[in-house]
C-alpha cells in the first residue's frame, strides 16, 4: 500500500481559491474544509491535518489582517507559498440568463473585486462567508434572480451554469497563499524569510531596526504593520526579506536586530514562489 495522501486544511467549501491552491501546490493531497481560519490553524497545530494553506495577501485588496494575527497566535511555521491568478465567474442556475439576474452574492472581496461590473449590471449585492459557498447557496434558494461570483471549478461542483468568466475589474488579479506546518523546513536557495518583531517606542527605533537588514544589502519583499493588542499605539512589524535564515548574513542581521526588539520571531524560510511565476511568463 502507497502513502495516505497529505492532508490540508483550507477555509471555504470545495471549490473554493483556497482548495484550488492546495489542488496546485501539492501532489498527492487530500483537502480538509473548513468555516473559518480560526479551525484551519488549530487543525495543524493539533496534528490533525499535515499543513494549512491560507490566504495572506491579495493584489488589488491587499492584506488579510486575521491571519497575521494568526500566525502570531499559533505556534507554527510558514513552509511555503503559492500565487494563485483570481479568475471571477458570473454563476447562476441552470437555464438562468444574464438579463434576468437581479442580485449577487458573494464574499465580500470578490465583489469589491468586480465593483465596476456589478455596477454596470445595476444589480443588488448581498455578502456571503465564502465565493464557493455561495454558490452552493445557489442550490438551495428557489430564486432564479440571484446568481453568484465564485470559481468555475465551483460551479462544475455543484452544478451551475458559468454566464460569464473573467469578470474581475483587474487582470492582475492575484492572492498570495502561505503554507503552514507544525514543523519548520531548510531552504537555502531562492529563499524568503518571514519576522516579526516589536520595538521600543521611541524615535528612530522603526529606522535602526531596518537600518541593520539594509546594510547588508537583504532586500525586503514587504512590511506589514498591526497593532499590539493591549498596548494601544504599538505596533508589531511583519516583514518577508529575501535569503534564508541558515544564510551566514541573515543570522548576523536577526542578530543584530535582536539588539534593539523588545520580541523577535522567525516563522521559517521557504521557497520564493515569485520566481517560478517569473520564469513562467518569460
Amino acid at each position: 500500500m502507497g502513502e495516505k495522501p497529505m492532508k490540508v486544511a483550507y477555509q471555504g467549501e470545495p471549490g473554493a481559491y483556497t482548495e484550488q491552491s492546495v489542488l496546485n501546490f501539492f501532489q498527492d493531497v487530500e483537502p480538509i474544509p473548513c468555516e473559518t481560519f480560526d479551525h484551519v490553524f488549530h487543525l495543524v497545530e493539533s496534528g490533525e491535518v499535515d499543513r494549512g494553506m491560507v490566504p495572506i495577501e491579495n493584489s488589488l485588496a491587499g492584506s488579510i489582517h486575521q491571519n497575521y494575527d494568526n500566525l502570531l497566535r499559533h505556534n507554527l511555521f510558514i513552509n511555503g507559498e503559492y500565487y494563485l491568478r483570481v479568475r471571477h465567474c458570473l454563476i447562476a442556475r441552470p437555464g438562468i440568463s444574464k438579463d434576468s439576474i437581479k442580485k449577487v452574492i458573494s464574499h465580500p472581496q470578490a465583489l469589491g473585486q468586480c465593483a465596476g461590473y456589478l455596477r454596470n449590471m445595476g444589480v443588488q449585492v448581498s455578502p456571503e462567508y465564502d465565493t464557493a459557498g455561495s454558490v452552493k447557496l445557489l442550490q438551495t434558494l428557489d430564486d432564479p434572480y440571484i446568481a453568484a461570483i465564485a470559481s468555475r471549478r465551483a460551479a462544475e461542483i455543484y452544478g451551475m451554469n458559468v454566464l460569464e468568466e473573467g469578470i474581475e475589474d483587474d487582470q492582475e488579479n492575484y492572492t498570495r497563499f502561505l503554507v503552514i506546518s507544525k514543523n519548520k523546513v531548510k531552504t537555502l536557495k531562492d529563499a524568503k524569510t518571514t519576522i516579526v518583531f516589536t520595538l521600543k517606542h521611541q524615535p528612530g527605533s522603526l529606522f535602526k531596526a531596518l537600518s541593520v537588514l539594509a546594510l547588508r544589502d537583504i532586500d525586503l519583499c514587504k512590511i506589514e504593520s498591526r497593532p499590539l493588542k493591549g498596548t494601544p499605539w504599538n505596533y508589531l512589524f511583519y516583514i518577508d526579506l529575501l535569503g534564508s535564515e541558515e544564510d551566514a548574513v541573515v543570522q548576523k542581521a536577526l542578530t543584530n536586530l535582536e539588539e534593539y526588539a523588545l520580541m523577535l520571531r522567525v516563522f521559517g524560510s521557504y521557497p520564493d514562489a515569485r520566481l517560478k511565476q517569473e520564469t513562467v511568463k518569460n
